[in-house]
């Protein structure tokens, strides 16, 4: 992934400064006077509150996440695996013991809990009407540099308007039969699964619908207060689509296949 990650990043975080700098798309406002002293006196008053039970949970919650982005990044069980032995860790390490104080922990994720639902059926009935099948076998036709780009841009363009995993996973699979029923080769596999990949999270940004970040946040209590919509986010979120989406095009086009090729010749030279 490095060779379109690395520059994504970089560029992301000129942008960020850039938008910063400038006050541009909402960025860089200045807090009101009245705001911060209303934030430092709540602040003040939470930590006269502060107890040694408050320090424990917070850096037994600081370690579990840690270790919950370790084993996420290492792979060292599935997902939902990890994220019950985070919640199991969690509340046995804090002292929680009322199962109605863990259920309220996720009272505010119901209102994105019910939007991924839909997100889910939907393109579950696409999926199974085989509607993607036309796209990813008209894309599977193109060669070279070609294909793999158009499997970036269409996958951005789905996600942009679903759910980046969901649209992710369709594509992957359609890929895994291509490759097992010898429409491309392994090389063209680790391509189309790198476009697919960084298709499916880079052009998503462009609406909130295509990050699940970005659709908590929408779907939040705290969304109301700082007056926080869906044409807010994405006027915001415009800069980082156009600026990402390009420079992950770019590499796609023109860095990923030769960055590739260097690591099987690597590779290859290590084996002998």
């Amino acid at each position: 992934m490095a060779p379109v990650s690395i520059p994504v990043l970089m560029a992301g975080l000129i942008t960020c400064y850039l938008l910063e700098k400038f006050c541009w798309f909402g960025y860089g406002e200045v807090m009101p006077a009245k705001v911060r002293s209303i934030l430092a006196d709540f602040s003040k008053a939470q930590k006269q509150q502060h107890t040694l039970k408050m320090t424990v949970a917070f850096w037994v919650q600081a370690i579990m996440g840690l270790c919950l982005i370790l084993a996420l990044g290492f792979h060292w069980a599935e997902a939902g695996m990890i994220g019950l032995v985070v919640i199991i860790f969690i509340t046995a390490f804090t002292g929680i013991i009322d199962e109605h104080a863990i259920g309220r922990a996720f009272q505010a994720a119901l209102p994105f809990t019910a939007l991924l639902l839909v997100f889910f059926a939907v393109v579950a009935v696409i999926h199974d009407q085989g509607l993607f099948s036309p796209i990813i076998q008209s894309v599977l036709a193109m060669q070279g540099k070609a294909q793999i780009a158009m499997f970036y841009l269409a996958n951005g363009v789905l996600s942009s308007i679903s759910d980046n995993v969901f649209v992710a996973t369709v594509y992957i699979n359609e890929a895994v039969k291509a490759l097992q029923q010898g429409q491309i080769n392994p090389q063209q596999f680790d391509l189309i699964a790198i476009a697919i990949n960084t298709g499916t999270n880079l052009p998503s940004v462009a609406t909130p619908n295509g990050q699940a970040a970005f659709l908590f946040l929408l779907t939040s209590a705290i969304a109301p207060l700082v007056r926080l919509s869906y044409g807010r986010m994405v006027w915001m979120a415009l800069p980082y689509t156009i600026v990402m989406t390009l420079v992950g095009l770019f590499s796609v086009y023109y860095i990923l296949e030769p960055a590739l090729q260097v690591m099987y010749d690597y590779s290859l030279l290590e084996q002998s």
